[in-house]
């Protein structure tokens, strides 16, 4: 009897094992097709996206420009806007909902650059940690306004926008608190660093080394910082403070390789309903001191004597604009009356030593939240020194017909 039960039960697995083997099979890919399906589901849209934005700035401007109060040749000229050109398209890829990269690069009607190449990292709510090349948090200009879609007259302030240089490698770390009623937000980069100019004509100033600074020219790093507090309710008015701090002496340079450079800035923001009208008021005043340092004196009477000078850099700006918004014309309320006024001053007693005011007064018009016409007319009157001796006084004026827009 066992003998046929144990024939029967052989002959019933002989018959059985293909078709267990079948399910065993199916079960292995069933598996392996819900693990693909996963993977799937994990790159499923929204995850994962590519966007192009970016800015352009184009348009006419006419000049007149006196040297000692007589008209330059050509006494006058007008061309399109080469000065204030730009065509800024931004590539945009979000992996997830945490990694953004970011890469701007720029044409200026001369040559493309680069305004930012970095990746975000968002941790957590009001923390941010970035690596690349960006804008550094000094004052609130640079990294807020300078596009030309935003600022409200066609250029730039004169020594806010270029000094201390605005971009550099390195690491950044920011984001915001909530403090009550009150807000706060924070900023603080370590970045590659500047680099002391030591040619002659540009005696002290900063650049960034090999003109990018990718390479830094020493062993330390620049501390680059901005904290700002916006003490009402509806973020109405922020108050702005920033620090910078580096060596930017170059360690194969036994002569300058302990130049530090000291850097700080104090920046404001405010918006008032003052009925129909909203007015808009945005300042900063920077300050830069870099450490005093002996150069080699360029008159041919003084060779191998030395020239020095204390090398503190001024500059600020202050911006008023009127917009008529709450009236009911719907032509009326996109216009906006702008005036600006800017002082730059460079290190008393310098090869480069100059003092330049720039009174700038726009009428823009709103084609729509992200687009502009600007008609500005501007003054620029520079007095140039060398030595602590006055040089050629130069005045211009220049009008401006300027269209941007964010795309």
């Amino acid at each position: 009897m066992k003998k046929v039960i144990t024939f029967f039960g052989l002959a019933l697995g002989i018959v059985l094992f293909p078709a267990g083997a079948k399910i065993f099979a199916q079960s292995n890919t069933d598996s392996t097709l819900y693990k693909l399906q996963q993977e799937v589901n994990s790159l499923k849209s929204g995850e994962n996206h590519f966007m192009v934005a970016g800015l352009t700035t184009f348009g006419f401007v006419s000049s007149s420009i006196k040297t000692n109060g007589k008209l330059q040749n050509p006494a006058r000229t007008n061309s399109f806007d080469g000065d204030n050109f730009e065509f800024s398209p931004m590539m945009l890829w979000r992996h997830g909902k945490k990694l953004l990269l970011e890469f701007e690069p720029s044409f200026d009607g001369n040559q493309i650059g680069v305004n930012w190449a970095c990746a975000s990292y968002f941790v957590t709510n009001g923390l941010i940690i970035r690596a690349g090349y960006f804008v550094l948090p000094f004052g609130m200009y640079n990294k807020r306004l300078a596009a030309g879609w935003i600022d409200k007259v066609a250029t730039d302030p004169i020594g806010v926008a270029d000094l201390p240089p605005a971009s550099d490698w390195g690491v950044e770390v920011e984001g915001g608190l909530q403090l009550g009623s009150m807000k706060a937000s924070y900023d603080v980069a370590l970045t590659t660093g500047y680099q002391i100019v030591h040619d002659g004509a540009q005696d002290g100033a900063l650049q960034n080394p090999n003109g990018s600074g990718l390479t830094d020219n020493n062993n330390n790093k620049m501390v680059t910082g901005r904290v700002s507090l916006l003490p009402i309710a509806n973020s109405s008015l922020e108050i702005g403070f920033s620090g910078q701090y580096g060596n930017v002496g170059d360690t194969n340079d036994s002569l300058y390789k302990n130049a530090t450079s000291m850097a700080y800035a104090v920046d404001l923001t405010y918006l008032a309903d003052l009925g129909p009208l909203l007015l808009n008021i945005k300042g900063q005043y920077n300050v830069i001191n870099v450490s005093k340092q002996a150069f080699p004196s360029t008159d041919s009477t003084s060779a191998g004597k030395t020239y020095t000078f204390s090398n503190t850099t001024t500059s600020y700006f202050g911006q008023v604009s009127l917009r008529p918004v709450a009236i009911h014309n719907k032509i009326l309320r996109n216009f906006e009356l702008a005036f600006r006024y800017t002082d730059f001053m460079t290190p008393k007693g310098s090869l480069w030593e100059q003092n330049t005011t720039q009174t700038s007064i726009g009428l823009d018009y709103w084609l729509s939240w992200r687009s502009i016409l600007k008609l500005t007319y501007e003054t620029v009157n520079t007095n140039n020194f060398k030595l602590g001796k006055a040089g050629d006084v130069t005045k211009a004026n220049y009008i401006y017909l300027q269209y941007s827009v964010q795309f």
